[in-house]
């Protein structure tokens, strides 16, 4: 159960149930359930970007993806857990690491009862079932169930091996 300090945020919180987006992008058709998402998507399509890392010169569209970005340089991870001390620089990576400790597996298939962690785990989990392969190679046309099969599949056109054996063992 989710409480709310005003009105507007449950209002807010509600339309994630009802599906009810009103604000849409003009170019694209994308909808979003806030005004101040929907200003966010725009920068993709005008590709404005002005949070920039002063060390990589990396820009982002949002302040706070540059504060998350800087952790990589700095090695910040403030997000401990209380239980094993393993450190995480998202609370959501801590949040969801925290299921394993619990066993927890809240999301559930209907068709196979197989239960996730992870919503993103249930929803790959649901194409072995319907047969979608949403993801097709622009070379070949060949479609996969998986991207990182289609990663896989894309070193057959351009003949890269990025596994070298000298890095691994000492053949001769």
């Amino acid at each position: 159960k989710k409480t709310f300090i005003q009105a507007g945020g449950l209002k807010q919180h509600m339309m994630t149930h009802t599906g009810v987006k009103p604000h849409e992008c003009d170019i694209c058709e994308k909808t979003f359930i806030q005004a101040g998402d929907l200003k966010r998507h725009m920068m993709t399509h005008t590709g404005h970007k002005p949070h920039e890392c002063n060390i990589c010169k990396k820009t982002f569209t949002r302040s706070g993806d540059l504060k998350r970005h800087m952790m990589i340089h700095t090695g910040g991870k403030p997000h401990e857990c209380n239980k094993c001390k393993k450190s995480f620089t998202r609370s959501g990576y801590l949040k969801q690491h925290m299921l394993t400790h619990t066993r927890d597996k809240p999301h559930e298939c209907n068709i196979s009862k197989k239960k996730f962690t992870q919503s993103g785990h249930l929803k790959q989990h649901t194409l072995t079932h319907t047969g979608d392969k949403p993801h097709e190679c622009n070379v070949c046309k060949r479609t996969f169930t998986w991207a990182n099969s289609l990663k896989q599949h894309m070193l057959t056109h351009t003949g890269e091996k990025p596994h070298d054996s000298n890095e691994i063992c000492y053949c001769v």
